[in-house]
């Protein structure tokens, strides 16, 4: 039975329609305080949004999915997705804070009850910060099973050894997730075997071993490599079991794919009411430009590839949510939200026009953000294998 026909046979709700309106109100009440020329200015500077990052926080936001046990809301996957949505929605930048929701899961899944007590009431407070997470490495791509970085026990816990790239918010961050292998690949039965994860404190590593080199790029998505050089860390920074840490990482992957097609979702919106609003008001041989069907049929498409991705999005939260198989859904709604906003954002330039490159209008900003949303954190052609594969049940091409 596949993902598709077990959804079917299960009854499911899912709201329809502007769901969390409260939720919706505050996000966009926070959002106010931060205009465009606050995210422009930072995009300049290539700085990061603390001020806004702190409001999120003190909002609770960052927190919507920690348990109120350890400080946080308790809220299902469906609201944080909503978070998300509305943060970009109002031209905010939510990748900024993101990684926190889940990433926090890994340690909330799988961490001893020790970790989460120490942990995650300090995340929820904003006393902590867990934005980063070192998974990617410069010789491997997105073949994670393959990675070099090596944690080799020691006599007080591990000792770490490797590189990390494309290592977002490592600089900006108190703790970070890091995959490392700690059985060499040719001992493992299964390629996934023998991959474990640690939970390492950035401060009391740096200069000990840990280096943290910033990427310079093409969006203010504070990337960086991470170098770790015979790093000790204690035995107590293994999240879960040795060797069972790639696991851990699908586990919270379909999370991420919905949290951040949500995002794409926003972002989709943020484009088409700038570019409407500007095909009305824009006249031009004497009309507005919005009355000629070589701008009305692009926004009118990538309108509607919204309101199906909105559709997607919500059906996957609900079987996230019901603890039903939802990989093939998480997959499909954020490969349709990240294509839609591509499409949206192209739209949206070709509306101004020469004035989409013109940062006052601050398209290009958006326009920079939105290509990214097709390479990471997952590249569109991975979900397209991932379904011709395993959905398709289409032999592996490689």
């Amino acid at each position: 039975m596949t993902h598709t026909q077990h959804a079917s046979d299960t009854s499911l709700s899912m709201a329809l329609g502007e769901d969390y309106p409260d939720i919706r109100d505050s996000v966009r009440r926070v959002c106010a305080d931060f205009p465009a020329d606050y995210w422009s200015s930072l995009d300049e500077r290539e700085d990061y949004p603390t001020d806004f990052i702190k409001a999120l926080t003190d909002a609770g936001f960052l927190a919507a999915l920690i348990p109120e046990e350890y400080g946080g809301t308790g809220l299902p996957l469906r609201a944080a997705a909503v978070i998300m949505e509305e943060i970009c929605a109002a031209g905010c930048h939510a990748a900024a804070g993101h990684a926190q929701m889940y990433i926090m899961g890994t340690v909330l899944r799988h961490g001893s009850d020790e970790q989460k007590r120490k942990y995650l009431p300090r995340i929820a407070s904003g006393e902590l910060r867990l934005q980063a997470f070192g998974v990617t490495e410069p010789t491997t791509g997105s073949d994670t099973t393959q990675i070099k970085t090596r944690a080799t026990r020691s006599a007080n816990g591990y000792v770490l050894n490797g590189q990390k790239v494309w290592t977002s918010r490592a600089e900006h961050s108190d703790l970070m997730l890091v995959l490392a292998r700690t059985t060499p690949a040719n001992e493992v039965a299964k390629r996934i075997d023998g991959i474990s994860t640690f939970l390492i404190d950035i401060r009391a590593c740096l200069g000990r071993g840990l280096e943290i080199r910033p990427i310079k790029a093409m969006v203010n998505h504070h990337a960086t490599e991470v170098f770790f050089e015979n790093l000790e860390i204690p035995a107590d920074a293994l999240v879960g079991e040795e060797g069972r840490g790639f696991r851990y990482i699908l586990d919270g992957m379909n999370a991420e794919r919905m949290i951040t097609a949500a995002e794409a979702l926003g972002s989709t919106r943020w484009f088409l009411r700038t570019a409407t609003q500007y095909a009305r008001d824009r006249i031009v041989f004497g009309r507005p430009i919005g009355a000629n069907q070589g701008i009305q049929f692009p926004l009118a498409q990538a309108y509607i590839q919204s309101e199906a991705a909105d559709m997607l999005i919500r059906r996957a939260t609900a079987m996230f949510e019901a603890g039903l198989p939802c990989g093939e859904q998480a997959n499909i709604a954020r490969y349709v939200a990240a294509e839609g906003l591509w499409n949206a954002a192209e739209a949206c330039m070709q509306t101004h026009g020469g004035f989409g490159f013109a940062r006052e209008y601050h398209v290009e900003r958006k326009w920079r953000e939105a290509r990214l949303a097709r390479i990471a954190p997952v590249s569109t052609n991975l979900i397209l294998a991932n379904i011709a594969q395993h959905t398709l049940d289409l032999p592996r091409s490689y």
